[in-house]
């Protein structure tokens, strides 16, 4: 175990060093303020406070894990070897930087609580982030800055026995629309056959009519291809189902048709199965507790996870919302149009809420890639160079990987060419 001699022992510093030694590097962690306690440890220690107390191993800390809310806290980011670090903290410190001062600005997305500039959907944008700007968002920095800790621990304490840890992939599939033409109800049908007689999409209106007479598969229909993948796999996917009601933003398949509960059983036979919670649920969280239970209803056990529709999140509401109503997993942190580490790091972590300066349980599984930010590198090429460096920079460091995906993706639709041996390639990491 490694003891961490502080002056003060806050919630943030035991939410972040725990993050950093034992879900990052596998290494056990307690804490003490007692100096006794910390001369009578004989295994991995060292002190984080603004002093050192002798010739121990010594990090000078930041003031942000001693404070509480929100403060205006200043951030110059300059380069540490092939990486970048901030909140610099002298020469008698083991490292040039506070680590976990800075990992835990990052994890608990301290800078989407600042005034920031929003897209259309009220999102937090890519280019408002610190990484963005300071060329860092393509690196897992908080996992690479753990990795230099260990390189300074094993060099004082060589002796030791550090766990190994292994290179992960959790791949998520996203449903918002189960099926393009089936299934859709009289109405809609009819409304979607007109549409295309308007805008001459003719072919489309041919494909409609082949699929609903059953002569053809529904192109958006790819769940067979999907399950065939995941029998070849010891380690599960996520599928996560749109089931809230239809409205502008939310146009899946209504849970009374009993295909679309078929369909959600079966892919749950060999899958873990979430929801993709609506776009109104993210604001009201009677709606969210409904289409969990909903959810639940159909599996037949607790809901696994959740993802909010068009990855917005309203922090902290979104997430207190899931903890209130014991969801402990999300898959909503990452941008839609960058691939990167929006949280700095690809380790899952848990959600802290700095309004009440708390570790909560649920677990943030924050992703890297999102089908769509690789539309827009044009050529097959080009998106497996930037796919591939991405899984790259996870592996370095025996992180997770965790990729979004939707049913459609895996179409034969044109603009989704090339992307089954994307996703193929992802899982082949692993080998």
């Amino acid at each position: 175990m490694l003891l961490v001699y502080t002056h003060k022992i806050t919630p943030r510093v035991t939410y972040t060093f725990k993050h950093i030694c034992k879900r990052i590097l596998g290494i056990d962690v307690g804490f003490t303020s007692k100096v006794e306690d910390f001369i009578a440890h004989d295994s991995l220690k060292m002190s984080y406070a603004k002093q050192p107390l002798s010739h121990e191993l010594f990090i000078r800390s930041h003031d942000l894990l001693f404070e509480h809310g929100l403060s205006d806290v200043e951030v110059n980011v300059q380069q540490w070897e092939n990486t970048k670090g901030f909140f610099a903290t002298g020469e008698r410190s083991a490292l040039p930087f506070d680590i976990f001062a800075a990992s835990f600005y990052l994890l608990s997305r301290y800078e989407e609580y600042l005034p920031h500039v929003k897209d259309d959907y009220g999102r937090f944008l890519a280019s408002e982030s610190i990484a963005y700007q300071h060329k860092f968002l393509q690196q897992p920095v908080v996992d690479i800055w753990a990795y230099n800790l260990k390189a300074v621990l094993k060099e004082r304490f060589p002796d030791f026995q550090f766990p190994v840890q292994n290179y992960k992939v959790l791949p998520v599939i996203d449903v918002p629309v189960a099926y393009y033409f089936k299934y859709k109800g009289l109405l809609r049908t009819i409304g979607g056959s007109l549409n295309d007689i308007f805008r001459f999409k003719l072919r489309q209106l041919y494909t409609r009519y082949l699929v609903l007479m059953g002569f053809k598969r529904d192109p958006y229909d790819t769940f067979k291809w999907i399950i065939r993948k995941q029998k070849k796999y010891n380690f599960k996917f996520m599928v996560l189902f749109l089931i809230g009601d239809y409205s502008t933003y939310d146009k899946n398949i209504n849970t009374n048709k009993k295909q679309f509960i078929s369909l959600i059983k079966s892919v749950a036979d060999y899958c873990d199965v979430g929801i993709k919670a609506s776009y109104f649920s993210l604001d009201d969280v009677q709606i969210l507790k409904e289409e969990k239970l909903k959810m639940e209803a159909i599996t037949h056990t607790g809901l696994k996870a959740v993802r909010h529709s068009f990855s917005k999140l309203n922090l902290p509401t979104s997430y207190r919302n899931l903890v209130e109503l014991e969801i402990n997993q999300d898959f909503t942190m990452g941008y839609i149009d960058t691939l990167g580490f929006r949280a700095g790091t690809c380790t899952p972590f848990q959600f802290y809420d700095l309004d009440y300066e708390v570790q909560t349980p649920l677990k943030i599984n924050p992703y890297q890639c999102l089908d769509f930010a690789l539309l827009k590198y044009n050529s097959e090429l080009d998106k497996t160079e930037h796919l591939q460096k991405i899984i790259n920079e996870v592996k370095a460091v025996n992180g997770t990987f965790i990729p979004i995906f939707h049913n459609y993706t895996f179409s034969d639709l044109q603009r989704w060419k090339g992307f089954r041996s994307l996703f193929n390639l992802i899982l082949e990491s692993v080998e």
